[in-house]
């Protein structure tokens, strides 16, 4: 050894350049593993806690009001944390470690906790590898480019799939089986259409999730999915519009025809997806295909009693008359809405998306996108919303590319930051669930039993109850610009509320292209409603403190005289 290191000395003496050049290279690789670490890690501050500005208020208002004091301070708030707010000094940090808190360069912290509180939760359940309460595993079935197993709706992630999720999004749309393939690719469809094969063919874990197997190479794994069988056996493959009135020129509303003498809800389906048409019309022996358009919006519903005509191939179905048309959505994607991109020039005022956590505002954003083309962007960074497709989620706040900011800050100085802002309310009692949901279970996730049960949830309604109101109160009161959307409101009327939201963005749209929305408005990240509670988290002492903060919230919007909170609010 002591050889070897003299040969070494001696041999950059007589190269003192090769030398000092090795030390650069060595100290400049520090330099950037220094940077990226505080870059990624090291910053990393609560996403939804409100920032310090928003805890000094005085609550001046609230006693103004007549109301119940709202408690401004939050104390040992557990927190999910995400990158660090992209406002002030990038090397900011938080004064005090909250619990709950990922380690420092926990990069992808959350979607971490997401899997880990989906393991407890799968645990208590007794969910085993292949199967769960919901999901019965059927095989390893033979899936390639020319014949596929399952011949739905697909999707992929080759960072995070899990099986729950494929399960779930299948579930969601109303499918009977649900498929895993390299690890990462989940395949929906109501027929197995492929060659069965050995077990042991299907051996690649899941990216997302190590302790599950999805499928192999060419090779699905498929489970039956239970709870989906009603929503199959009324729908089939496509989801029930209604009934509606025959549009004055059918030709130009719905322009594919086909007469069929053994009509059913499936052969026309069937028809109008091999013609890459989103809606399929039943009238008689009639079947129609087209897009929603300003001829036919969709938006005027009959009694279902004037199309309750039996199909002449399925004696337990409907299919309409020629003055009633049934309408059933394919699962074929309207594609008119689907283009997105950055602003071409910088914006010339910044416009926030503000809400309470857990109020829809990635929803919201998804609704944004498609109904204007643009990306939306974030005053902070969340990497698993970039991988679903917000571009805009690393562009700075301010870099004017994005058409309007998503933010749950309600300081005033944050608030006076922006030219104008949307605001999203949502029932306090289903925001508080949502984000608790979020913070243990992920965006598309759900908290475990054991985190509602546990001490968690009343620290987290104590924490967060308050917040609720005075983030609203705050932007009522600083906001130069204020548009109230409530989350409800947008839910059962969206074309409507969306036209208005798109119009203080100062966007000109087209109503083909918010009537697209439509069909396209659940997106990625909507939780499904399999998995609800079967009990009512709240105390009477909980409800009796939240109800005292939506009468606050709506004696503020009535003063100015905006509409009150819907009535739903107040649990019955």
């Amino acid at each position: 050894m002591a050889k070897l290191l003299l040969r070494f000395q001696r041999y950059f003496r007589r190269k003192p350049i090769r030398f000092f050049m090795l030390i650069a290279l060595y100290l400049t690789a520090g330099s950037l593993v220094f940077l990226h670490a505080s870059f990624t890690g090291q910053t990393r501050v609560p996403e939804h806690e409100p920032s310090p500005n928003s805890r000094a208020g005085d609550g001046t208002e609230a006693k103004y009001l007549g109301t119940a004091q709202l408690g401004r301070e939050v104390k040992n708030a557990p927190e999910t944390l995400t990158t660090a707010r992209r406002y002030g000094a990038w090397f900011k940090s938080p004064s005090k470690e909250l619990p709950g808190r990922s380690k420092v360069g926990d990069y992808g912290g959350t979607w971490s906790r997401a899997l880990k509180g989906r393991n407890v939760r799968e645990k208590e359940e007794d969910r085993g590898n292949n199967s769960s309460e919901w999901a019965k595993y059927i095989g390893c079935y033979v899936d390639n480019t020319h014949r596929r197993a399952l011949r739905g709706v697909s999707f992929f992630d080759y960072k995070k799939m899990t099986l729950f999720r494929c399960q779930d999004n299948c579930a969601e749309r109303g499918y009977l089986y649900a498929g895993l393939e390299f690890g990462a690719e989940c395949y929906c469809g109501h027929k197995i259409q492929a060659a069965n094969v050995s077990n042991s063919e299907c051996n690649m874990e899941c990216k997302g999730e190590k302790s599950n197997i999805c499928g192999g190479v060419n090779r699905l794994s498929i489970y039956r999915l239970e709870l989906a069988q009603e929503s199959a056996r009324r729908y089939g493959s496509a989801i029930f519009r209604g009934c509606f009135r025959r549009p004055e020129n059918v030709t130009l509303a719905l322009p594919a025809s086909r007469v069929m003498k053994n009509m059913s809800v499936d052969r026309c389906v069937d028809f109008c997806t091999s013609k890459e048409f989103p809606l399929a019309a039943l009238a008689g022996e009639s079947c129609h295909c087209g897009f929603p358009t300003t001829l036919f919006t969709l938006h005027e519903r009959e009694d279902e009693q004037l199309c309750a005509q039996k199909c002449s191939g399925e004696e337990f179905e409907s299919c309409g008359t020629a003055k009633y048309f049934i309408m059933y959505q394919t699962q074929v994607q309207d594609n008119r809405c689907m283009d997105r991109r950055f602003l071409t020039s910088r914006a010339k005022q910044f416009i926030a998306l503000a809400s309470f956590p857990g109020a829809g505002n990635t929803w919201a954003r998804h609704l944004i996108e498609l109904a204007t083309g643009y990306y939306t962007g974030s005053y902070y960074f969340d990497g698993s919303l970039y991988n679903k497709g917000f571009k805009g989620e690393r562009d700075h706040w301010r870099s004017g590319r994005t058409i309007c900011i998503k933010t749950h800050e309600s300081g005033q100085k944050e608030i006076e930051a922006f030219d104008a802002a949307i605001l999203l309310i949502r029932n306090p009692y289903k925001a508080l669930m949502a984000e608790f949901n979020r913070k243990y279970g992920g965006h598309i996730g759900f908290a475990s039993h054991a985190h509602w049960k546990g001490k968690e949830w009343p620290e987290f309604v104590r924490n967060y109850a308050p917040w609720w109101a005075t983030h609203t109160l705050d932007w009522l009161k600083y906001g130069k610009r204020v548009l109230v959307v409530h989350f409800e409101d947008l839910k059962h009327d969206l074309f409507i509320q969306l036209k208005r939201m798109v119009g203080l963005l100062g966007i000109a749209v087209l109503e083909d292209r918010l009537l697209c929305v439509e069909g396209q408005k659940d997106g990625n990240f909507k939780r499904s409603g399999l998995r609800k509670l079967e009990y009512d988290p709240y105390t009477p002492e909980m409800r009796k403190t939240i109800n005292g903060y939506i009468k606050t919230v709506d004696t503020a919007l009535k003063l100015r005289n905006l509409t009150g909170v819907p009535e739903d609010y107040y649990p019955r």
